[in-house]
């Protein structure tokens, strides 16, 4: 009789069991949300820029014309002569900024559309669009930095990391 009971009971329990696990199931609410790109802005870009590379698309943000290749080769090699490529860089694009022929906005033009600057500064140094994020940010940054001028924005934007690779 005991073993009767015992046979009833773990029955019993298993049957509670096998009910309440499948009765507390329900399907969970469906939500209408619009699907969006979760990739990295930069997510793609994963090949580093070879010197060359680097150099006329460059002079070509910078200039809006195509660097000649005896300029390409002299910078070239005065990149490869230096150690550091971060500071070659560097001084290859102070050389640019200093020379005339470079087209930049003016910092007046700039502080009329700040808007209108970043985007088209995103498109024409990372080719692509800006994110809403970034362009907070940087709405923010200009307002609570108004000495900053457009060619700072530029040099920081070549010299920028995502600006290395393509």
């Amino acid at each position: 009789m005991h073993i009767l009971i015992k046979k009833f009971m773990s029955k019993t329990v298993f049957a509670i069991c096998f009910i309440l696990t499948f009765s507390s199931c329900k399907k969970d609410p469906i939500y209408d949300i619009n699907q969006i790109q979760s990739q990295s802005y930069n997510a793609n870009k994963d090949k580093l820029k070879s010197i060359g590379q680097y150099i006329s698309i460059l002079h070509a943000n910078l200039f809006q014309k195509a660097l000649s290749s005896n300029e390409l080769v002299e910078i070239t090699n005065c990149i490869e002569s230096i150690g550091d490529k971060e500071i070659a860089h560097e001084v290859i694009l102070s050389n640019f900024m200093n020379k005339s022929g470079v087209i930049i906005p003016s910092d007046s033009l700039m502080r009329a559309d700040l808007d209108l600057f970043i985007e088209e500064t995103y498109r024409r140094f990372y080719v692509r669009d800006i994110t809403e994020a970034e362009r907070e940010f940087f709405l923010n940054f200009f307002m609570s930095h108004p000495d900053v001028s457009s060619e700072m924005v530029y040099t920081a934007f070549s010299l920028s990391n995502e600006y290395q690779f393509y």
